[in-house]
């Protein structure tokens, strides 16, 4: 099968710091190379995948993230590609991608949502899904497209390179045993509910996330900052190699989101690791998290902090354990691949549509 990948035009594929959609197409796109597919991706020149790869921008595009003329220019070029190549299908991960795509009525199209449905992206679905198929990333997030009247084509949880994350013993850093926040520096991600429970259970807490937008930064110095000491360290945003070695030396990752977080990528990131997983009843949290054995899904920041002494009684084996059999990049693969059959077979017998 030839299956082209479209990327986002913000960030490159791997990213270098936070960006978990960059993050699991790098990992997607690998995956279907090594089980014998032709792969091509568009993406950024500042990408890394080790694929076959186009572009017409040399580098992300940060600093205009979500300017359509910029994801435009990026798509009208990228589409060319993928019909000069000869794709299959494409497998589209950008917002505007899909509405593009009608212009090219023969080419199958997948694209997944990687965000909330909300009105926009709801009134953005049900103008493409006639000739798209839409993958969601968690059953709680596909149930709220259900909801809204969305056709759900198949739901396709995130997986991850388990060769890449080995286990480690929670034994914290020359300063001691520590639990860490990772995430974007954000209210809804949860870093002061994190600080507040981590304070009054006595423990020592690292944050390390993304903090570039205003809102991050206002947030972090009005919120944050003034909550932190020696035993409350912010440590930046970390690329994945320091991440890794954080989450291997947690007691726990914390993980308090009070918003319907789609899916959760670094709450599988610390499983793999052996971590186990303190969160709330939100999103796809209780999807990943089973409660009592991997982590816990707590009511209030109350039952988080309670919590964080719980955390020593679990398994850090099991938590490994279950990452392997059910986040690896050959289930994530098997997944796709099912679906990119039933669409391509879809619109060899219906021109026109791609409907499953």
């Amino acid at each position: 099968m030839r299956i082209g990948i479209v990327a986002p035009p913000w960030v490159s594929v791997p990213p270098e710091g936070y960006g978990g959609t960059e993050s699991v197409i790098d990992r997607l796109a690998r995956g279907l190379l090594a089980a014998g597919h032709d792969v091509f991706l568009w993406t950024t020149g500042d990408s890394t995948c080790p694929v076959p790869k186009g572009w017409i921008l040399e580098r992300g595009d940060r600093e205009r993230l979500g300017a359509a003329v910029v994801e435009l220019h990026h798509l009208i070029h990228g589409y060319e590609a993928m019909l000069d190549w000869g794709a299959d299908v494409v497998h589209d991960h950008t917002l505007i991608g899909p509405v593009y795509a009608r212009r090219h009525p023969e080419l199958p199209v997948v694209t997944t949502n990687h965000g909330p449905f909300n009105k926009e992206l709801i009134t953005l679905y049900r103008a493409v899904t006639d000739q798209v198929a839409l993958i969601a990333i968690s059953h709680d997030q596909a149930a709220r497209g259900i909801r809204a009247g969305l056709p759900i084509d198949a739901v396709i949880h995130h997986g991850i390179d388990l060769d890449r994350y080995s286990e480690g013993d929670g034994a914290g850093d020359d300063r001691g045993e520590y639990h860490l926040f990772l995430g974007r520096m954000a209210p809804e991600k949860g870093a002061r509910r994190a600080i507040l429970a981590a304070r009054e259970a006595g423990v020592r807490l690292l944050l390390a996330a993304k903090m570039q937008e205003p809102l991050e930064r206002s947030f972090f110095a009005e919120q944050v900052q003034p909550l932190l000491d020696d035993r409350i360290e912010y440590v930046g945003e970390v690329g994945i190699e320091r991440k890794l070695e954080l989450l291997r030396g947690a007691r726990s990752l914390v993980n308090p989101i009070r918003w319907p977080e789609p899916f959760g990528l670094v709450m599988i990131e610390a499983l793999a690791c052996g971590t186990p997983v303190l969160s709330f009843r939100e999103g796809a949290a209780p999807e990943i998290v089973e409660h009592g054995r991997t982590g816990y899904l707590c009511d209030d920041v109350a039952d988080l902090t309670r919590r964080l002494a719980d955390v020593d009684g679990l398994d850090r084996d099991a938590c490994r354990q279950d990452a392997e059999r059910r986040f690896s990049v050959s289930r994530m693969v098997a997944d796709h691949l099912a679906l990119f059959e039933r669409v391509i077979e879809q619109r060899a017998s219906q021109p026109g549509l791609v409907r499953p």
